[in-house]
């Protein structure tokens, strides 16, 4: 089966990149797949090169153009992927923009549709791009992949397209953060402890710091347990006003790297994640893997990942977001050695290997509806 893939994403960093990348790597050692690889990128051309040097990639189409410019030349009907790739059965596209290719059997991954939950927290000019891309999936039938059931439903209810075109496909853990785990050692581990000033109990919230992650109600629910505990939040600014909130023992350490991430983690005596939507929520399995106890919500797609290994609680609730931390921080030494192992079996659920079964049988379904 020879697939085309858009590796474009690839150049924004986090998120959608990570599994991009994860994705074509996991593919590309398949005997039954072939890769190839289109992407465009005027000033970060050089990232997607690098990707498909590293990976060994033979067939790929890159282009110096801004993602803006092909998504044009894509609304005009301009620039084929199959021109470039004409081996490809079928193209696997991400939701913000498609082919014009009407006879290239097409699959797409839809991370969430927080855009049209929250239009308050999208730019308008993207929001546009992403309903223009929404509408062609529909159109043309596309095979959709979903990153959660909780997705699923919200792509049905919200986008309009039938569950028959929908195929679930868990995320897993980027290989990244795992290797960079492997390979941190205890001496620079403690260097980062010392540069971050570890040297109190804490709480940990990672997340961009938007309305919808809820850091409001998480802040509300600390506050009495603040003479003994931390709250660290990392994390990109984004808009929420939270920074706003003045305490000593709060504080806001901006974007981290992922070693830095990695200690946070380990050092956490919780992670408290309660926001309000998640397509999937990928800071749980990232705690899990550090052996740090999650409060997570139990709405959106939280539920699914976290299972019984986290604590859930209701995200509109102060009390119910605190009563879910102190569960945690009063366990008994053999309720925390039980939860550990329930994130242990809960992690391995979720491997890239099984992403790229599913992959291939969603893409499998695809080229047999277009026969």
């Amino acid at each position: 089966m020879k697939i085309g893939i858009d590796i474009t994403p690839i150049i924004y960093g986090r998120g959608v990149s990570r599994y991009t990348s994860n994705l074509v790597e996991v593919l590309n050692k398949r005997s039954s797949v072939e890769v190839c690889v289109f992407g465009y990128s005027l000033r970060r051309r050089q990232i997607l090169e690098n990707f498909i040097q590293k990976n060994k990639l033979e067939n790929f189409s890159l282009h110096s153009l801004p993602p803006s410019i092909m998504g044009s030349l894509w609304r005009m009907g301009q620039n084929k992927v199959k021109r470039h790739l004409p081996q490809i059965e079928l193209f696997h596209s991400w939701d913000w923009t498609q082919p014009p290719d009407q006879d290239l059997p097409l699959v797409s991954t839809i991370h969430d549709v927080s855009m049209i939950k929250f239009p308050e927290t999208a730019h308008s000019g993207i929001l546009r791009a992403h309903q223009r891309s929404w509408k062609i999936l529909k159109e043309r039938q596309a095979q959709i992949i979903a990153v959660s059931q909780a997705s699923k439903k919200d792509i049905i209810n919200l986008l309009g397209i039938p569950h028959y075109q929908i195929q679930v496909v868990h995320e897993a853990l980027p290989n990244e953060f795992k290797i960079t785990s492997q390979f941190l050692g205890e001496d620079k581990a403690e260097h980062i402890k010392d540069r971050l000033h570890l040297t109190r109990p804490y709480l940990l919230f990672v997340g961009t710091r938007e309305p919808r992650k809820n850091l409001a109600r998480l802040i509300e629910a600390w506050k009495p347990l603040a003479n003994d505990y931390q709250l660290i939040v990392a994390g990109e600014k984004g808009w929420d006003k939270s920074e706003q909130i003045q305490h000593p023992n709060l504080r806001f350490l901006g974007q981290v790297n992922d070693g830095e991430l990695i200690v946070l983690y380990a050092e956490a005596e919780v992670f408290c994640y309660p926001s309000l939507y998640e397509g999937f929520g990928l800071p749980i399995l990232e705690a899990f893997f550090h052996g740090a106890p999650v409060v997570t919500s139990n709405v959106s797609s939280m539920p699914e990942v976290a299972g019984n290994a986290a604590e859930l609680v209701n995200p509109e609730s102060v009390e119910s977001i605190r009563q879910g931390i102190t569960t945690i921080l009063n366990e008994p030494l053999e309720e925390q050695k039980k939860r550990l192992q329930r994130m242990i079996i809960r992690l391995q659920m979720f491997s890239w290997d099984r992403v790229a079964d599913e992959t291939i049988e969603v893409y499998k379904k695809a080229i047999q509806s277009r026969q």
